[in-house]
């Protein structure tokens, strides 16, 4: 069933699930998708349900991450049809259903359709995470992790969880850091090599790690750079990626002076970034489904926006389910 609706927040704290009503007749290359499942980039927005970072526009739609089939087509595309699943990537917040105009095809680039076809035999409903699993892929493979690197992600949130598999996946050895022990005990079943409750075991472990060729940090601590410079964990030539939204970022000179390190972002990620993605998980080498932590119908949406304001740390992987009547 075609669902007319999607999530808004029409002011700073809330959400509603609004009217969005039929979709438009398609113009010859888009087509129309019904949304299945959708997930929540917890990050982004909560950022954005609070005002926070530049997000200060209301009423307001947000989030990039939804699964569905392919309903119809318009009569130039030739590379979906009827029936076909898809993972669909663009910031158009939770919808029911989406028209894409499917002729920018540029697979390295984020301005392109972002429709990514799903094979057969994957378990759709995870792929609602392919957003923040894609981020977390675009900007490891950005910051050019490599094998037998070292590489440290501070905090693991959704997508430092993707970010500490993504650097496995290509061969890193992998600590992290958080100060929630469940969030710790996904990174460790889904394959970091190193796990550090920085509230109960200080910093002194993550210097015995030291330094680190790449650091990435999904937690946006203010004071993260400045305890890199000071611990000295950052590698000659290392790379400091900062992947956490914010507003402005101050660093020591030093820090990257003496070590012609750099500090670098990433933005969104690209239909090769999910064709890379979607291959790992076809493997087994990334996994999503510990990552999940709720999966509820569309209807229960605005409890887990509360939990979301309110308790965000009881939140890891949130999956919407469109498909319960």
């Amino acid at each position: 069933m075609m669902r007319r609706i999607g999530i808004e927040y029409p002011q700073r704290g809330q959400m509603r699930l609004s009217d969005i009503g039929e979709p438009p007749p398609l113009l010859p290359t888009q087509i129309l998708i019904r949304t299945c499942y959708t997930g929540v980039t917890n990050g982004t927005e909560r950022h954005a349900l609070l005002g926070e970072h530049g997000f200060t526009v209301y009423p307001s739609r947000h989030g990039y991450q939804h699964v569905g089939q392919v309903e119809a087509v318009g009569t130039s595309v030739r590379e979906f049809q009827p029936g076909d699943w898809v993972f669909y990537g663009q910031y158009v917040g939770h919808r029911g259903w989406n028209v894409v105009d499917v002729c920018c095809t540029d697979v390295q680039s984020y301005s392109s359709h972002l429709c990514l076809r799903l094979p057969e035999g994957i378990d759709y409903r995870l792929c609602a995470l392919f957003g923040v699993a894609g981020v977390a892929m675009r900007a490891v493979r950005r910051f050019r992790v490599q094998p037998a690197q070292r590489a440290w992600v501070a905090g693991v949130g959704v997508i430092g969880q993707f970010a500490a598999q993504a650097a496995r996946a290509l061969g890193a050895h992998v600590t992290v850091t958080d100060l929630q022990p469940r969030r710790l005990e996904v990174a460790e079943a889904c394959g970091a090599h190193r796990v550090i409750n920085v509230h109960e075991q200080g910093m002194e472990p993550l210097r015995e790690g030291a330094p680190y060729d790449c650091i990435i940090d999904c937690s946006g601590v203010p004071s993260l750079l400045q305890q890199i410079h000071e611990m000295q964990l950052l590698a000659y030539k290392g790379v400091i990626g900062l992947v956490a939204v914010r507003s402005q970022t101050e660093f020591p000179w030093a820090m990257l002076h003496g070590t012609e390190a750099s500090i670098e972002v990433s933005c969104h990620f690209s239909l090769d970034d999910l064709r890379v993605l979607l291959y790992f998980v076809q493997q087994g080498i990334i996994r999503i489904e510990p990552v999940v932590s709720h999966v509820v119908p569309i209807e229960q949406a605005a409890a887990v926006y509360e939990t979301l304001r309110d308790h965000p740390a009881e939140l890891l992987g949130v999956i919407f389910d469109w498909t319960q009547s």
